[in-house]
């Protein structure tokens, strides 16, 4: 497991992810439609030029996601950084019979999935981003009111993300129900759920260790881009 989580969008890329990556030998991200994600195989100088070599000029951007230490060659810049953890399951929550419904999200849903990705920020979200996994929502008067699905896939393991909730019906435990089902599904399919967090946000890592998730590592992010 430690050897697929130290760079764990390289890990996705290389496997079960790979028919969404545009690559080389020594780098590779995903299609920029569908998630800025990105990551060189190892932090040599020709790995991080093939990574460089995958961003265009101008606006195009990546994030990268890794255990080790990021290191950028000189014509690339980090626009932002932070650090984060990963999070493993290390006890099943199993979802409360008594709980909100919960249905999938369609193509249909995808307009209201982006506007309230937009609105609470749980990371980056694009139109496309919901062809990486399932997503399922809570409709309370016809309105998107939380969501969450997956993410990152990778042999064994599967990301829970995307967990968010509209300012107008925070504190139901929305967040809760949907991360404990969306982690249902992945178990019964035979994965391991994991997810992210930033590392100062204590909150969520709170709920994320009373749903049975514990720390399994610091990661680093950053926010990359070419040098003007």
């Amino acid at each position: 497991m430690s050897q697929s989580f130290n760079r764990i969008v390289w890990s996705a890329l290389t496997s079960r992810q790979q028919g969404f990556a545009r690559s080389n030998s020594l780098a590779v991200r995903f299609d920029p439609q569908i998630s800025p994600f990105a990551a060189s195989k190892n932090n040599s100088q020709d790995a991080l030029q093939a990574l460089a070599d995958l961003i265009g000029p101008g606006d195009d951007y990546v994030y990268l996601l890794q255990k080790e230490a990021i290191s950028l060659p000189s014509n690339l810049e980090a626009e932002f950084s932070a650090l984060g953890v990963l999070m493993t399951e290390q006890t099943a929550s199993t979802p409360k019979p008594d709980g909100p419904d919960i249905r999938p999200l369609v193509t249909s849903d995808i307009p209201e999935m982006v506007a309230l990705a937009e609105l609470t920020k749980p990371g980056p979200f694009k139109h496309r981003t919901p062809e990486l996994g399932a997503f399922w929502g809570i409709k309370i008067d016809d309105r998107l009111a939380a969501m969450a699905g997956t993410r990152l896939n990778l042999d064994g393991f599967t990301e829970v993300s995307g967990i968010c909730t509209h300012p107008d019906f925070q504190g139901r435990g929305l967040a809760t129900s949907l991360s404990r089902h969306v982690a249902s599904e992945i178990r019964a399919r035979g994965d391991t759920p994991f997810l992210h967090a930033f590392a100062d946000n204590h909150g969520a890592i709170a709920l994320y260790r009373k749903l049975g998730f514990e720390i399994w590592s610091e990661v680093n992010v950053a926010k990359v881009r070419h040098r003007p």
